[in-house]
């Protein structure tokens, strides 16, 4: 009897470990999106590394670009394993400035992502995505203050590419790209959701800020990575197209 009790502690606690295993690989992922500032730099410096990418391959219409209001980069959104359906990653979005957003990029404020229901159809556990923001509805919905169910607070679509333009493009809140095994493509990100990253914002700035605060107030002063967000995004598409 007592060997058979044993078995049988065993055979339980193995169902328990199946059972929580996925559950302890949320845990250990999530945390490691905003450890410390170092960590936010690095995230900072990631998404201008897949910006710059972008725009040296010619992957999205300089045009497109040009005429959005907001861009938004999230580098290395991760999907859970062990058959959960759900994907996670943060990046920052930085807006232009003045009246109609006609002027110069702002700092950037953080963003988290979750929800992609893809499936990562692109390819990859770990994909990099571009946001193009090119409506007024888009940034207000993106700067609420709370979660936006992208397709439904914003609507979404996959981002042209080549030499479309933008006037092509009217309708549309959100345009998305994905990048795998190095080629951005237009991708829907499904009921995407989008949240500011509060925490990682007021460890950049060292105060509690919104993001409508960072990107359309000017309230803060960008980061050195900020800063190299904001000056390529200067170089490159320094004129806002409508």
């Amino acid at each position: 009897m007592p060997h058979t009790e044993n078995v049988r502690g065993d055979a339980r606690n193995g169902q328990w470990q199946r059972l929580l295993g996925p559950m302890f690989l949320i845990f250990l992922i999530v945390p490691a999106w905003a450890a410390d500032k170092s960590k936010d730099e690095e995230t900072l410096k990631n998404a201008t590394g897949v910006l710059s990418e972008m725009l040296s391959g010619n992957s999205v219409s300089t045009d497109v670009l040009a005429a959005a209001n907001c861009v938004m980069i999230l580098p290395n959104v991760k999907k859970f394993g062990f058959g959960i359906g759900g994907s996670g990653g943060r990046g920052p979005m930085t807006c232009r400035g003045g009246k109609n957003f006609s002027g110069k990029w702002s700092a950037p404020a953080m963003y988290t992502v979750g929800g992609v229901s893809m499936g990562f159809q692109v390819g990859g556990s770990s994909t990099d995505f571009v946001l193009l923001i090119m409506s007024h509805k888009g940034v207000d919905a993106v700067l609420k203050g709370s979660k936006t169910k992208l397709g439904s607070d914003a609507t979404a679509a996959a981002g042209p590419s080549g030499a479309t333009r933008a006037g092509t493009m009217k309708g549309t809140d959100v345009l998305t790209y994905a990048r795998a095994s190095g080629l951005f493509a237009g991708t829907s990100l499904g009921s995407a959701t989008l949240e500011p990253d509060d925490d990682a914002n007021q460890r950049l700035y060292g105060k509690a800020t919104t993001a409508k605060q960072i990107v359309l107030q000017n309230l803060v002063k960008p980061t050195p990575a900020g800063d190299g967000l904001i000056s390529l995004l200067n170089a490159k598409v320094a004129k806002h197209k409508s």
